[in-house]
């Protein structure tokens, strides 16, 4: 039997899953309402899975991720978020998330997921932000792997059609500094240096 522990600060949500979880025949073995709790409870019952909220006290989602990954402890996560943010979604997948579904959607999803997981492959929820989908060709584009955080977040506000200058706005940075990252965006994934060879290259992954 498939042993999970859930994480999720509201204890509506917390007690609904874990009912959800056990008629489809899965073994939750605690149901924590803090990420410093789940974090604790993780090393402790080395569970099969790990549900994990997103925002929590504590510790969020993301930093019991990224604690998991420093003390090299490796237990398969699933992120459920509120949030269809590319890039929260980014960082999770730099941490080795192995699941990540909206909460909107979590419980039609989740039984899915969990297989999937168990199986050693990663589920991504179907309901995800189209502007997300560029992140799933990885496999496809080995070269995107190699791109950095910032670097995936201008390419993701470049597939939205957004200028050198709205990207230097949105994210507070100079005009120079996106040319230079969109420079080595470039090199990294081998695109020609034609004009507008960045923005037809994204256009095309993100379909």
């Amino acid at each position: 039997m498939v042993k999970i522990i859930i994480a999720d600060d509201h204890p509506v949500v917390l007690f609904g899953t874990k009912s959800f979880l056990e008629q489809k025949g899965f073994e939750v073995i605690m149901a924590c309402e803090n990420g410093l709790e789940a974090y604790n409870q993780i090393i402790t019952k080395k569970p099969d899975i790990a549900l994990l909220d997103m925002s929590m006290p504590g510790l969020s989602g993301i930093d019991i991720l990224a604690k998991l990954k420093t003390n090299n402890y490796v237990v398969k996560c699933v992120l459920l978020t509120m949030h269809n943010d590319v890039s929260l979604f980014n960082r999770a997948r730099e941490l080795d998330v192995k699941g990540y579904l909206l909460k909107d959607f979590a419980l039609e999803e989740l039984e899915k997921c969990i297989l999937e997981v168990m199986k050693g492959n990663t589920y991504f929820s179907t309901h995800l932000n189209q502007k997300l989908t560029i992140q799933h060709n990885d496999d496809e584009n080995p070269n995107l792997q190699d791109l950095t955080f910032a670097e995936r977040k201008i390419l993701e506000l470049v597939a939205e059609q957004k200028s050198t200058k709205e990207i230097a706005a949105l994210l507070f940075i100079s005009e120079k500094t996106v040319e230079t990252h969109r420079s080595h965006i470039i090199k990294k994934l081998n695109i020609p240096q034609t004009k507008n060879a960045l923005l037809i290259w994204a256009m095309k992954t993100k379909k």
